[in-house]
């Protein structure tokens, strides 16, 4: 077993955390969860990136409305594809979707706590929320470092189970796509139980 406190270097490769990267595979996490959100639902995908999840739901025939600051990476996809495409500072000034619904809410390698009460108000009933990213003790292996950045054990789970039931929750170390500490939750607004694949 790996020991969590040795630091392994970048080696210079493309890292699966950083969205300007366009060839960077989407989030299995994502993918196994993603039967659980109505067929030809409304996804929103938060901090989109190049929208890797954008496009493999888009693909599945969900309705998504991709959202980030810099949309550059969205810029190639047609009117067509299944996304709307919005740009939004989502760190600084209101929530942009106080009134939507959401059949499910994905987020991936983007943590910005203010946002947990919007996260579960605007899903759908029987929406699903998919989020992951990083967790404490993940500086020892590279960005981000920054406390404000990690989540500590067991935050996702007492940040939604009040309004959502928790379908799956993970914490801990992975070597592949990079070496990391992570932490995941899929939550439903809704009572279950759901199929777990």
């Amino acid at each position: 077993m790996n020991d969590p406190t040795i630091p392994f270097p970048s080696l210079g490769k493309p890292s699966f955390d950083r969205p300007a990267d366009p060839a960077i595979s989407p989030s299995v996490w994502v993918q196994r969860w993603m039967h659980l959100i109505r067929p030809g639902g409304r996804v929103l995908d938060l901090a989109a990136g190049h929208g890797r999840h954008a496009r493999v739901m888009a693909a599945a025939g969900f309705k998504v409305v991709a959202v980030d600051l810099d949309v550059s990476g969205l810029a190639d996809l047609k009117v067509d594809s299944g996304v709307e495409v919005l740009a939004a500072d989502l760190e600084n000034g209101t929530w942009p979707f106080e009134d939507d619904a959401f059949d499910a809410i994905v987020v991936a390698n983007y943590l910005h706590r203010p946002h947990f009460p919007h996260l579960a108000a605007s899903l759908a009933p029987g929406g699903v929320l998919i989020f992951e990213t990083f967790g404490r003790g993940n500086e020892v292996y590279g960005r981000p470092r920054n406390p404000d950045f990690l989540l500590a054990p067991g935050e996702l789970l007492t940040a939604f189970s009040p309004q959502l039931e928790i379908v799956a929750y993970e914490h801990g170390h992975e070597q592949t796509p990079r070496p990391a500490v992570r932490q995941r939750i899929c939550a439903v607004k809704g009572s279950g139980p759901f199929a777990l694949t």
